[in-house]
């Protein structure tokens, strides 16, 4: 037996329960780790507020989660790692335990802490993923809404690597940090086309929007194209003619997986990741209130 968190109704943060559960055996092509670090994503929230009961049906209890970082101590057939690796990965079952199963583990680099580690699947894949999408090219100018976000901030930071100048749209508190990273980051909110227009005058070719705040027909005006935008977090799109990126949680609708450059490239310190907190396993009802709150300013992890 196992600890992990689980709940057996939709709800509120408070449906979360730490809880006794049989570690699950891995299948072939199956890895199970020791979980040292989970990371907390939205799609977690709306799983267990019902949000997605359409699209995801769940089967009580439920063990929450997406991504996790851990070491493998016990292997399927055909898996790709051996135990005692240390690896990163989406799981299979949830994430929020101290045992959780991988399909797809990516080797660890030694120099990646943990939190950042788990924090990099889902929102670094879907970066890649949607930069992909978009067509933009070096000497290009991409305007990234929501860049003080987890998928926005990895984003733009890709895109500054391959010579592509990019605007960022932010909250005030994140404009330094976005100029480091090597963004002309503007603030959003009302006027934030006049801002964009002064910092890109040479215009805007494409856009990505992280943000879900309603910025979908101004961004199709300033590109002149609703090709040329691409969102993951506004459900409108299709009334604007733009393109809504789903994909798939783990990121397997993805031809060569990006995560092991992304693993690198952060352990290397030439990719940012923010954590903001990290949180024991029993206090995950804490992490889900303390984002539906909006009180983070990067990425939550339990650790087990």
């Amino acid at each position: 037996m196992s600890k992990a968190i689980t709940f057996s109704e939709y709800g509120p943060p408070e449906v979360l329960r730490l809880s006794e559960v049989t570690a699950a055996q891995p299948g072939p092509g199956q890895v199970r780790i020791r979980v040292r670090a989970a990371s907390v994503n939205p799609f977690d929230m709306k799983v267990r507020s019902g949000l997605m009961a359409g699209a995801v049906p769940a089967r009580f209890p439920v063990v929450p989660g997406l991504d996790a970082a851990g070491v493998v101590d016990a292997v399927g057939e055909g898996a790709g790692a051996a135990v005692g690796d240390e690896v990163l990965g989406a799981t299979v079952g949830g994430a929020y335990s101290e045992y959780a199963l991988l399909e797809r583990p990516v080797a660890k680099p030694a120099a990646l802490p943990w939190e950042v580690a788990a924090s990099l699947v889902t929102v670094g894949r879907t970066a890649a993923r949607v930069l992909a999408e978009s067509g933009v090219r070096q000497g290009q100018t991409l305007l990234v809404h929501g860049a003080g976000g987890s998928v926005g901030i990895i984003a733009a930071q890709l895109a500054v690597t391959r010579g592509i100048t990019v605007i960022a749209t932010v909250g005030e508190r994140d404009i330094e940090r976005l100029t480091e990273l090597g963004a002309t980051a503007v603030r959003y909110g009302d006027g934030w086309v006049g801002r964009v227009e002064a910092a890109a005058p040479q215009g805007v070719d494409f856009v990505l929007d992280a943000s879900g705040a309603g910025v979908l027909a101004d961004s199709v005006a300033l590109t002149g194209d609703s090709a040329h935008v691409l969102t993951i977090a506004d459900m409108s799109a299709a009334q604007h003619g733009v393109r809504f990126s789903a994909g798939s949680a783990g990121g397997a609708d993805q031809a060569e997986d990006p995560l092991p450059q992304l693993a690198a490239l952060a352990a290397e310190g030439r990719l940012t990741l923010p954590v903001w907190r990290t949180y024991p396993l029993a206090e995950a009802a804490t992490a889900h209130a303390d984002l539906e709150a909006r009180r983070n300013r990067g990425k939550a992890v339990l650790l087990p």
